[in-house]
């Protein structure tokens, strides 16, 4: 099998601008290309169209958390692919559409997502195929099956705070400083209660608003560069 050159990953630019070269940005999967992707886009160069068919379905029948090791095992008898072979080509068509799935149409285009794939010299047919997947009319019931399957934080329930000066301490710096005290409730049942010297708790309130200010920042650019 022929081997595709690795290139030198561009500064990352969020995806799904247009009117940006895949030059000047990096991809939709990210600064660096997974080397489960890089594998599989160079085992593509030499496989058959209806043996890739065969093990995209079976992938996209993963995705949505139905069981296909039946089908795989199939498709491994028929196939002239060693264990290897076919490791390879699953998880990186798995990780590939996994990426793509988790971004919004807003952000990831199907153009740029098929420039993307050009770039790591997958064949034309191929990529279509791919784009069929990621844009078509299964996309709302695969999006669903990756929110089941992901591993979910607890979130908030509920929130309470106070402001607490010590009087009495055996540490001289921390006599009559003002002090948060936070109690977070979560969905998992557990509490947590934890205190917040005011000055971190303007460091923290600085970073917040700092992050906000970038990514209202970024969602102007966006607006910016689809509009042009």
């Amino acid at each position: 099998m022929t081997a595709a050159g690795k290139g030198v990953s561009p500064p990352y630019v969020p995806p799904g601008l247009a009117g940006e070269s895949s030059v000047n940005r990096a991809s939709f999967l990210g600064p660096r290309i997974p080397p489960q992707v890089e594998a599989m886009a160079k085992s593509l160069q030499e496989l058959e169209k209806e043996l890739f068919r065969k093990l995209l379905k079976a992938t996209v029948s993963a995705l949505e958390g139905k069981e296909c090791q039946a089908s795989v095992k199939m498709v491994a008898e028929n196939a002239n692919l060693s264990d290897g072979q076919l490791a390879v080509l699953l998880s990186g068509m798995y990780a590939l559409l996994r990426e793509a799935l988790r971004l919004p149409t807003s952000s990831l285009k199907q153009e740029v997502f098929k420039e993307d794939l050009k770039s790591l010299r997958i064949p034309e047919e191929f990529i279509a195929d791919f784009a069929t997947v990621v844009f078509g009319n299964r996309r709302p019931l695969l999006e669903a099956a990756l929110q089941k399957q992901g591993n979910r934080l607890p979130g908030i329930d509920d929130f309470k705070w106070r402001v607490d000066v010590t009087i009495s301490t055996s540490s001289l710096a921390r006599a009559l400083q003002p002090s948060i005290l936070m109690q977070l409730k979560l969905s998992d049942g557990s509490a947590h209660r934890f205190e917040v010297p005011v000055a971190k708790f303007q460091e923290l309130r600085y970073n917040i608003a700092l992050i906000l200010k970038e990514m209202n920042d970024l969602e102007k650019r966006s607006i910016l560069k689809i509009q042009d």
